[in-house]
């Protein structure tokens, strides 16, 4: 019994290493853009304490 169509490659260089350069290039360190660079390397202001009080609260048995 012989493959599916599917199952079988149609090049041996693909399309695979050619999208994992290009996702390289522009997500990479080198292909970044200085200003996406700033924007993925700066703090994320979360606010916390909120969450935190609410935890803390469940925790203590208290309902809403």
């Amino acid at each position: 019994m012989s493959r599916h169509i599917v199952d079988h490659r149609k090049s041996p260089e693909g399309g695979r290493l050619k999208h994992f350069v290009q996702l390289e290039k522009a997500q990479g360190d080198e292909g970044s853009h200085p200003a996406a660079k700033a924007l993925h390397e700066r703090p994320v202001a979360r606010e916390s304490s909120a969450k935190l009080r609410q935890y803390t609260r469940i925790e203590r048995g208290e309902t809403a």
